[in-house]
């Protein structure tokens, strides 16, 4: 649905604003590779776009372009048909239906983007396993697993702030942080919230980083545990 509205955000430096229009209650965000217009966007601008929904997010506007522009491009041509009739009627093929939005084609699944739930889990299950051992064999204090709790909880949270700063244009969490959160030990609620909030869970590049700090705390939670660094 077609839909007009202004631009009163424009963030150059991102390449992302947001649009407010009459007919949506919350501002609607849209980044430049969805802008059709000639010039760069800017605040004050304004614009018709298409406004979607995707995965319980905000709104999002595709095929923004600005409104004088979009009004040029419906006013009807002149046509030679209208001064003179062809002399036969020419066969044409229909034309191609254009391309759907970027964000409307069904998204492509990167190999190793999502971990399989079952083995994380057992993983996760593993680690805990390990980490009870190694108090009840007192190779690790006792407040560990209370340290163990806090962290999980607090890059659970930390996930979840960052979420919402995405959505609104807010100030991001550094990935950095993130994975050093989860090489801290939040790596489990780090991977629930990757599922959960749907953060950060298509990105391959982050989730390479995330799982080699995976891989790196569980072996020396093990080397520990196992006396071998000591």
């Amino acid at each position: 649905m077609q839909k007009q509205g202004t631009v009163i955000r424009w963030d150059a430096t991102r390449a992302f604003g947001f649009i407010r229009s009459p007919d949506t209650s919350a501002d609607v965000f849209f980044h430049v590779r969805d802008y059709r217009g000639s010039a760069a966007p800017r605040e004050g601008l304004a614009v018709v776009y298409e406004e979607i929904h995707v995965g319980g997010k905000g709104p999002r506007a595709m095929a923004v372009q600005p409104a004088a522009q979009a009004g040029r491009a419906t006013r009807p041509a002149a046509s030679a048909s209208a001064t003179a009739l062809p002399r036969k009627i020419q066969h044409t093929r229909p034309p191609a239906p254009s391309p759907a939005p970027r964000s409307e084609r069904p998204a492509k699944t990167q190999p190793g983007a999502n971990a399989p739930a079952l083995p994380t889990l057992l993983l996760m299950l593993g680690w805990a396993a390990l980490l009870g051992w190694g108090v009840w064999a007192s190779r690790l204090p006792l407040w560990s697993l209370g340290a163990a709790v806090a962290i999980n909880l607090l890059t659970f949270v930390t996930y979840a702030m960052d979420k919402s700063a995405a959505q609104s244009g807010r100030w991001r969490t550094p990935e950095k942080h993130l994975h050093l959160l989860s090489l801290a030990g939040g790596w489990p609620s780090a991977w629930c919230a990757q599922q959960w909030l749907r953060h950060k869970s298509s990105k391959q590049e982050f989730r390479t980083v995330y799982w080699t700090t995976v891989v790196v705390h569980c072996a020396a939670l093990a080397a520990w545990v196992g006396g071998w660094l000591r």
